[in-house]
């Protein structure tokens, strides 16, 4: 049971849970970057931007396994396959959830630093450099903003052929069956048909028996009365 280019079922949930550790350690670095004053402001878009891509591999890997677990043949496996494949997926949507919210968070911490500095710049007219600083921290979020939008929308539009494939697959999947059953009916059919021809010889052949027997009868008869 594999995909192409993907792996089987066990191989793809292997590799799952590996990004979702990856990913639960880069969720704790930006969080720790966050709240450190030593962090700078360089390496944090960038893991954030390396998060988002890691979650979009995870979510395309539930995708992939939501196509295979369909196809397992025992029921037991098949519901624990499932199980399987949504905590993955829950996961991966609890982790987008938390980066979503370091988002928002570092959106809102530089739009209060820039109030700051304003406000400073206002009160002693050197306030341009502090600008400046955050004015690049904003635009390196920005950046990263841009990239998970893009990551997300790569994401999605890989999903909906995936689940296009497994639509089709699906429709063949059944339109096979119906064929077997198409060529099922019309075996027996056929079968019902040839007794009906081999009984109808038979009872040619008792009703030609008969007329033959009867003729016997009716001559010997006229015989022995004359």
């Amino acid at each position: 049971m594999a995909v192409e280019g993907g792996g089987t079922l066990s191989e793809l949930y292997q590799s799952s849970r590996r990004l979702l550790l990856k990913t639960r350690d880069g969720l704790e670095r930006l969080e720790r970057l966050e709240f450190s004053s030593s962090a700078g402001s360089v390496d944090s878009p960038e893991l954030a931007v390396a998060v988002r891509r890691d979650i979009s591999q995870i979510q395309t890997l539930c995708s992939d396994m939501d196509g295979l677990w369909r196809s397992v043949g025992s029921k037991p496996q098949r519901d624990l396959w499932k199980r399987k494949v949504e905590q993955i997926a829950e996961e991966a949507d609890s982790f987008k959830e938390s980066l979503d919210r370091y988002f928002q968070r570092q959106q809102k911490r530089i739009q209060e630093a820039q109030e700051r500095a304003e406000l400073l710049g206002r009160a002693n007219g050197e306030s341009s450099h502090v600008l400046r600083i955050f004015d690049e921290e904003a635009q390196a979020m920005q950046s990263a903003r841009n990239s998970s939008r893009m990551l997300e929308e790569a994401t999605a539009t890989g999903t909906a052929i995936l689940a296009k494939y497994s639509e089709q697959r699906d429709r063949l999947k059944r339109a096979q069956r119906k064929a077997l059953d198409v060529l099922n009916t019309l075996g027996l059919s056929n079968t019902v048909l040839r007794v009906i021809e081999r009984r109808n010889r038979v009872d040619q052949r008792i009703k030609y028996a008969g007329m033959i027997l009867t003729f016997i009868i009716v001559i010997a008869f006229l015989r022995w009365t004359r």
